[in-house]
């Protein structure tokens, strides 16, 4: 059974997980490594949804405010002997949740385009081509994309 928890950069299993991470996207981004890590720093990130599977931590991501109307996904991961089973969704959909109960208009992300899982993820979750924001303008290997939220009704509305 998979359940959610919403937390903060300081929850070990989020760490753990964010380890497997970094090691996992430096075989994939090769050269290009040292440039994305810069950006992938947890410092600053509060909120965090980490995803379980019978007690054990399987799954992670993030959200950091990226301006006014919107937050960054940072930090997506699932382990590989859970993988596409739907967890990342799971994950993703919790965040954009987190993120539209803040007030956020808009989650955008940057992915590399050898990260071609990602890239079907996030499209399959309803993420639009972008074209490359901040740090990335220019970087080849970089693709953004950005998702309108549904932001929670109020009583008002």
């Amino acid at each position: 059974m998979i359940t959610l928890k919403r937390t903060d950069a300081s929850n070990l299993d989020f760490k753990k997980l964010v380890q497997f991470l970094d090691i996992e996207l430096a075989i994939i981004d090769g050269d290009d490594h040292s440039f994305y890590a810069q950006y992938n720093k947890t410092d600053h990130i509060k909120s965090v949804v980490v995803a379980y599977n019978n007690g054990q931590a399987v799954g992670c991501g993030a959200i950091k405010e990226f301006d006014n109307e919107s937050t960054e996904v940072k930090r997506m991961y699932v382990d590989n002997s859970v993988r596409n089973k739907g967890i990342a969704s799971l994950v993703l959909k919790e965040l954009e949740n987190w993120a539209s109960e803040l007030g956020y208009k808009f989650t955008v992300l940057e992915t590399g385009l050898r990260q071609q899982d990602a890239i079907a993820l996030y499209q399959k979750n309803g993420y639009q081509v972008i074209p490359n924001y901040g740090q990335y303008i220019g970087v080849d290997n970089s693709r953004c994309f950005q998702k309108e939220l549904n932001l929670p009704k109020t009583k008002n509305s």
